[in-house]
């Protein structure tokens, strides 16, 4: 199938949809829930005695979820909080977090997900723009707080320690954490709140239902910032619940012709405070009625690689560094992965080279999919019922629709470049008291413009060029990073490899690619010679430099902005 320029001029004509697994819906059912914690509410009822979360050997059930959340709920309108009102959470994959997440819902308030690593000025800016009330955090963070509150709206903190759900054997992992490890550095928050009072005095309380509605403010998801100040995306119940929806009916495609699992088991290594976990493992796990592995720290790969020998994951989501980082480990390939049903790639390109090297070693494609903080985030997904390692980002899913947009906002016809753009149930209500940037990301006919560049084929599949920042001007040329980094992955010699433009007094522009060894004998010769064997002439790196590892983000997304300053 193929479009005329007219046709895509009016708007896209959902080739797609031909693509989708059969029996797959267009479009999502109408929404069952007026908000996240009613949801909640109805599928901790289904799956009461069933494992929700695990984290280190420690188990809560649904039933234990939603009672907990309740408490924690309870306890902050005892707080005086309005409904609306902004409470930050800074903690890591441990117990705790779903909990205070789920309880925040429930209780009427916005979720502010914080990364634990902020520095305190990059903490002090985002609660201070949240306008956050209330932070929960982990003693381990707690130092950074003390740096910052006195500047904030902040007015409750609460302190949580790693083992503080985990019974008895918390006490050894507090004791481990705190004097063995030196985890915790010295810290002072005069009339904090410990958790544990906190969970303990909840129990006590009567959660309030506070009527919250979809279009009420679910999370304020912060971007990454690494364009201008970081942004809150302003992200619904409604967005939250049908990227919930969307997910589900997706993630049921992986299994035809396949036997399902009667309960899934998926492994969270990526941190729940980022949007793709939040969604890909803590919703649809609601949704399904999985038991989510929490990994508190993905880096420690032996560790990880232990947890997937234990519970034997059903389901993946990762990135394309953690992907490669598993593979490199020798315990993970004497793994038994006769139970990885599938594993989702996002948050970054997976490049070929890796996902024909995952598939080869764990029989379990990685199938990828594409979205954003301010999609909910998954807007695309190839087909999971395939082995097919396709190179793109896969179709729209149902109830999404994207079109390939030129810089004048006109629609391009199938197979031509342009920028990414989104329509859907999952977009976001905008950006967080900036109107103006609102208005820059958002057309008039309600697409979200992602700064992606691609092109869509004649099976509806999509295909991500680059990012319009990273793009590198060679002498009038486009060069994009993605495709350097692909070519330079296929050399067996190296692990990993970003690729970034440089000043060239002849061409304006040239490419320098940095490259982590897995031969220490790899030379620049060497690199170059593969490069100029694989690209044309504009596209070669002028430039290589060698590292021991590359700048990366916390989910492990390679930081090219780093490599520039």
């Amino acid at each position: 199938m193929s479009a005329t320029r007219d046709q895509a001029a009016t708007a896209p004509n959902k080739v797609w949809l031909a693509s989708y697994p059969p029996g797959t819906p267009a479009e999502i059912p109408p929404l069952a829930y007026q908000s996240i914690g009613a949801a909640l509410v109805h599928h901790c009822g289904t799956y009461a005695d069933h494992p929700a979360f695990t984290s280190m050997g420690k188990s809560i059930s649904f039933r234990e979820l939603e009672a907990q959340s309740a408490g924690i709920g309870a306890w902050l309108q005892s707080r005086g909080l309005a409904k609306g009102d902004r409470v930050a959470v800074m903690m890591p994959n441990i117990l705790q977090n779903p909990v205070v997440v789920y309880g925040i819902l429930r209780a009427g308030y916005t979720v502010v997900n914080v990364n634990p690593l902020y520095t305190p000025r990059e903490l002090e800016h985002q609660l201070n723009d949240a306008g956050a009330k209330v932070l929960f955090t982990l003693e381990n963070f707690a130092h950074t707080v003390q740096k910052v509150v006195a500047r904030t709206h902040v007015r409750d903190i609460v302190v949580c320690s790693v083992g503080d759900m985990l019974g008895v054997k918390g006490l050894i992992v507090n004791f481990v954490v705190r004097k063995m490890k030196k985890l915790v550095p010295a810290w002072s928050l005069p009339g904090h709140h410990a958790f544990r009072r906190v969970l303990a005095k909840g129990g006590g309380l009567k959660l309030t239902d506070l009527k919250v509605q979809l279009n009420d403010i679910a999370f304020l998801q912060y971007t990454g910032g690494t364009t201008g100040v970081s942004k809150g995306a302003m992200l619904t119940h409604a967005n939250l619940l049908s990227n919930m929806e969307q997910m589900g009916i997706w993630l049921e495609t992986a299994f035809i012709g396949k036997q399902r699992p009667e309960r899934l088991v998926f492994l969270c290594a990526l941190p729940l405070y980022h949007i793709f976990a939040l969604t890909v493992n803590s919703l649809a796990g609601l949704l399904t009625g999985a038991n989510n592995i929490l990994i508190a720290n993905p880096r420690d790969i032996p560790s990880l690689v232990k947890e997937m020998a234990t519970y034997k994951p059903n389901v993946f989501p990762g990135l394309n560094t953690l992907f490669n980082a598993l593979m490199n480990n020798a315990g993970f390939r004497k793994l038994d992965f006769s139970d990885l049903a599938l594993t989702f790639g996002g948050g970054m390109t997976v490049q070929r080279p890796v996902a024909e090297r995952w598939h080869k070693m764990t029989g379990c494609p990685i199938a990828e999919g594409y979205g954003l903080s301010e999609t909910s985030p998954v807007a695309t997904a190839n087909r999971l019922d395939s082995a097919e390692f396709t190179g793109t980002i896969g179709m729209p899913l149902p109830s999404t629709e994207v079109d390939i947009r030129d810089d004048a906002g006109n629609s391009l016809p199938l197979g031509e470049l342009g920028e990414i753009c989104i329509r859907g149930p999952q977009v976001m209500a905008g950006y967080w008291n900036r109107p103006e940037e609102t208005a820059k990301v958002m057309t008039a006919d309600g697409y979200f413009r992602t700064g992606d560049i691609g092109f869509m084929n004649d099976k509806g599949l999509i295909k991500i060029v680059d990012r319009k920042k990273d793009m590198i001007l060679v002498s009038g040329f486009n060069v994009f990073p993605n495709e350097v980094e692909e070519v330079a992955m296929t050399h067996p010699g190296i692990v990993e490899c970003a690729a970034i433009g440089v000043p060239d007094e002849h061409s304006g522009e040239a490419v320098k690619l940095f490259v982590v060894k897995r031969d220490p004998e790899l030379t620049e010769a060497d690199v170059k010679a593969y490069c100029a064997a694989n690209l044309t002439n504009y596209k070669r790196p002028r430039y290589v430099e060698f590292r021991n590892e590359l700048p990366k983000s916390n989910v492990g997304k390679i930081l090219r902005k780093d490599l520039r300053t």
